[in-house]
C-alpha cells in the first residue's frame, strides 16, 4: 500500500477516535428513531402535518440561529455545545415517556418529531463539519471513507441495540442508551480537538480557533438565483414526495397491527435493520459501480425506476406489501439517490456547495415534507385510495428519475464545454 493511500502512523489515534465517534452518533440516533416513528404510528397519518409543520417552523428559526453560531465560535467550543444540548433535551423527554399513555399523543409527537428530526439535520451535520474542519483535503480523500464506515455500522448497530432492549427497558429506556452513547460520542470530539492542537497542517497551526461560518438566507437567495440549484431543489422535493407517502401509508400499518409503543418501536427497529443493510449493499456493490464508470445519471434514473417498480406492486399486492415498499424504496433513496444525489454538488464552487445544501436539506426538505403530507391527507378526504396514492407516486418517481438524469447530464456538457 502506498503512502497516500495508507493511514500515517500520527493519524491512527484520529481515524480510530473519529471512526468511534461516527459509529456512536449514528447508533445513538437509530436507537432514537424507532421511538420517534412509534409516536407517529400512535397517532397516524393524519397528525403528520402536524409533526411536519412544527418540524418546519423550528427548522426555519433554528437554521439561522446555528448559521449565526458556527459564525462566531470556533469548533472547540461549539460542537461539545451541540451535543450536550441534545443530550440535556434527550434526559428531559424520558420522564415524558415514562408517562406516554396518560400524556396527549399529538403533543408528545410533535414536540418529540421536531426533536428528533432536528437531531437528524444538525448532529450529524456538525460531526463532518468538525471532520472537514480537523483535517486537510489530502488527509480527507484517504481517511474520510474510512471513518464513514463508522457511521454505516452505527446504523446497523442502533437497530440491533433496540430490538435487544426495548422490551426489556421500555422506549423511555431507549432515550437512556442513546443518551449515553451520544455521550461518548462527546469524548470522541474532545480527544480529536486535543489531537488536532499536537498535529497542526504546515501552515495552518491554529485549525483548532477555525470557524466553520455559513449563511442560511445567503443559501436561499443562491437557490433561486442558480438554474442547477433550483434544478436540485425540484429533485429533492420529488424524492421527498415518495419517501414521505411511504411514511404516511407506514406509519398507518404499523399503528393497525402493533398496539404497544414497545411492538411499534420493535417493528421500526426491524424495518430500520433490514433498510440499511441492504443499503450498505447497494452503496457498496451497484452504486458504486454504476458512479465510478457512468457517473451519477444513472444512478439517479434507476432509483426513480426503483420507486415507480415498488409503488405498482403496492397497487397489486395492497396494504401488506407496505413494510416491503418501504424497506426497498427507503434503501435505494439513501443507498443509490443520496450518493449519487450528494455528487452533484461537487461539480459548482465550495460557497455555493456549502450555501446551498445547507439551504436545501433544511428548509426545502423540511417545506416538502409539510406540502406532501398535507395534500395527502386532502387527497384522502376526497376519496383517493392506495392505487390513487400509488400511481401518484409513481409519476413522483418517475419524474425525480427523468430530472435527475437531465440533471446529471447537463453538468456532464458544460464540463466537457469547458
Amino acid at each position: 500500500m502506498s503512502k497516500r493511500s495508507a493511514i500515517q502512523s500520527h493519524e491512527w489515534f484520529a481515524v480510530v477516535v473519529a471512526f468511534a465517534g461516527s459509529f456512536l452518533i449514528l447508533t445513538a440516533y437509530y436507537v432514537l428513531r424507532p421511538v420517534r416513528d412509534q409516536l407517529s404510528a400512535a397517532v397516524g397519518s393524519t397528525a403528520l402535518p402536524i409533526f411536519y409543520g412544527a418540524t418546519f417552523v423550528a427548522t426555519l428559526a433554528l437554521a439561522p440561529l446555528f448559521g449565526a453560531l458556527v459564525a462566531r465560535y470556533p469548533r472547540r467550543r461549539f460542537v461539545p455545545f451541540v451535543y450536550l444540548f441534545f443530550i440535556a433535551c434527550m434526559i428531559a423527554f424520558i420522564p415524558l415517556f415514562r408517562m406516554q399513555e396518560a400524556l396527549d399523543a399529538r403533543l408528545l409527537g410533535s414536540a418529540f418529531f421536531v426533536y428528533a428530526s432536528v437531531f437528524n439535520l444538525f448532529v450529524v451535520s456538525v460531526f463532518w463539519s468538525f471532520m472537514a474542519d480537523l483535517f486537510d483535503a489530502e488527509q480527507a480523500r484517504r481517511l474520510f471513507p474510512i471513518i464513514g464506515v463508522g457511521a454505516a455500522v452505527g446504523a446497523i448497530a442502533g437497530p440491533v441495540l433496540t430490538k435487544a432492549f426495548v422490551f426489556l427497558i421500555g422506549v423511555a429506556g431507549l432515550l437512556v442508551i442513546s443518551a449515553l452513547l451520544l455521550g461518548v460520542a462527546v469524548l470522541c470530539l474532545l480527544a480529536l480537538s486535543r489531537w488536532s492542537c499536537r498535529h497542526p497542517v504546515k501552515g495552518d497551526d491554529r485549525r483548532e480557533q477555525r470557524i466553520i461560518g455559513g449563511s442560511f438566507l445567503a443559501g436561499a437567495a443562491e437557490t433561486l438565483k442558480s438554474p442547477l440549484m433550483r434544478r436540485l431543489a425540484i429533485l429533492m422535493l420529488l424524492g421527498d414526495a415518495v419517501g414521505t407517502v411511504v411514511y404516511a401509508l407506514l406509519v398507518d400499518y404499523n399503528g393497525s397491527v402493533n398496539l404497544t409503543p414497545e411492538t411499534r418501536a420493535n417493528f421500526n427497529a426491524n424495518l430500520d435493520l433490514c433498510t440499511n443493510l441492504l443499503q450498505a449493499v447497494l452503496q457498496l456493490t451497484l452504486t458504486r459501480s454504476l458512479m465510478t464508470k457512468f457517473g451519477p445519471a444513472p444512478a439517479l434514473s434507476l432509483d426513480g425506476a426503483v420507486k415507480a417498480a415498488m409503488f405498482g406492486a403496492l397497487a397489486v399486492f395492497g396494504t401488506a406489501f407496505v413494510p416491503v415498499l418501504a424497506a426497498i424504496t427507503r434503501a435505494s433513496a439513501y443507498g443509490v439517490f443520496k450518493p449519487a444525489f450528494d455528487s452533484l454538488y461537487t461539480q459548482v464552487d465550495a460557497e455555493t456547495r456549502y450555501k446551498t445544501k445547507n439551504f436545501i436539506d433544511t428548509a426545502v426538505w423540511r417545506f416538502g415534507d409539510l406540502a406532501i403530507t398535507t395534500s395527502f391527507n386532502a387527497l384522502r378526504a376526497l376519496g383517493t385510495t392506495l392505487p390513487g396514492f400509488s400511481a401518484l407516486a409513481m409519476l413522483a418517481a418517475g419524474g425525480s428519475g427523468w430530472l435527475g438524469w437531465r440533471a446529471a447530464r447537463s453538468i456532464e456538457v458544460t464540463r466537457t464545454k469547458d
